[in-house]
Order: structure tokens, then sequence, then C-alpha cells
């Protein structure tokens, strides 16, 4: 007998949490929904449900800016399908989200039966976009740019940067990775160099021009 789907709820608004649970509900196989109403809480819900099957991603929640939340979960939970729900559904979104690593894309706008269909063809193992959606090249150089060396970086240094841009030190860094401080110069230097920028803060300057936070999302 095949176990429950697991899905990760990860949105800070409890009215579109309850959403999307009832969307889920409605789907074979009743799968159990893990909720999380900040960033943090999204990423202890996927420690601690390493078997997840999805989790569905709000763009701008407490604790993450943008899509700098996308690039920490795919580099720290690689087997997890991510799907982004946000009220943010311009193409360029949509692509940026794409190109770094999500499943799918939702919009806030769409309907149950959309919610549904999208994430059951990415339990397939599909790419979900809406049906508005289509792909053309990214507009702007610098951020396509970006988005190629973004990809060069390891899972661990795609980690540390998103760590950076949450502020935090080297050495809480590497408190919370269980690494020696000297690790994580190395893993800076690595990011900069990556990057082509000369400090972390033009780092977190960088993921900033891809990552802010959407106000509508």
């Amino acid at each position: 007998m095949a176990s429950a789907l697991t899905i990760i709820i990860a949105d800070d608004h409890p009215l579109f949490r309850g959403a999307l649970k009832q969307a889920l509900t409605g789907m074979a196989g009743n799968p159990n929904i893990v909720e999380a109403g900040d960033f943090e809480a999204a990423r202890k819900a996927a420690a601690a449900n390493p078997g997840a099957d999805l989790m569905l991603l709000d763009l701008a929640m407490p604790g993450v800016s943008g899509l700098s939340g996308l690039i920490s979960l795919r580099a720290e939970f690689q087997s997890l399908p991510v799907v982004i729900v946000s009220a943010s559904d311009d193409a360029a979104t949509i692509r940026r989200a794409l190109d770094l690593g999500a499943s799918g894309f939702i919009s806030k706008s769409a309907s149950i039966e959309d919610i549904r269909e999208g994430i059951s063809l990415v339990l397939e193992g599909n790419i979900y976009t809406p049906g508005f959606y289509v792909r053309g090249p990214e507009q702007d150089s610098e951020v396509a740019d970006l988005i190629a060396r973004l990809r060069t970086l390891t899972p661990q240094q795609s980690r540390v940067l998103a760590m950076l841009a949450e502020g935090l030190l080297n050495k809480q860094i590497a408190y919370e990775l269980g690494v020696s401080e000297a690790t994580i110069k190395a893993h800076v230097s690595a990011i900069l160099l990556k990057l082509n920028v000369d400090s972390r803060t033009q780092a977190v300057i960088q993921l900033g021009k891809i990552g802010a936070a959407q106000a509508a999302a």
C-alpha cells in the first residue's frame, strides 16, 4: 500500500494556508499536510519531513526576501520539489523562479481546480506554470548573468549566500552548518569570485536584485 503524500504549505497568511489545505484535501490520497507560517518554520518542516513530496512556498514570508528563500531551500533540500505560490505572477518573476529551481508556479488568483491540477502535474514529475504564462528570454541582461552565476554555486555555497542575506556572521553560519569558521570564509571567498563581487555586502545586493520581496505576494 502506497504511503500517503506529505505536502508542506509555507505561507504566512492563515487564510491562504486554509485555502490551499482545502484544495489539497480534495485530492486523491488525502495527503498529510504540514503548515509553516514563516521561513524558518518552513526549513524546520522540511528537515522534520525528509520524505516530503512537495513544498508550496509563498514568495514573500517573514525571515526571507523573495527568491532567496527558494535558492536556500533548493540548496538544503535538493530532493524536495518546491512550487512557488504568489500573487506576484508577472512573467519575469515566474521565469526567474523556474530558472532558480522551482518545480512550478501557482498564482494566488488561481482557482482551486487549477491549484489541484498544478500540484498533480508537479507530483507526476512535470513543471507547472499558469495558463497565461508565456516563457520568453530574460529582459534584464544583468539579472540573466546573475542567475547564470548563481547556478554555478555549490549547494553549500548557496546556503551560505542565503545566510549572508539574512545578516548572519561567519561564526553564526559556521555554527548553523556545523563546520569551522575557516570553512565558511573559504565558501564566502568562492561565492564572491563566482558572483564577480568584492564584498559580502555586494553579494547580498546582487542577490536582492532577483530576490527582493514583492509587496503584493
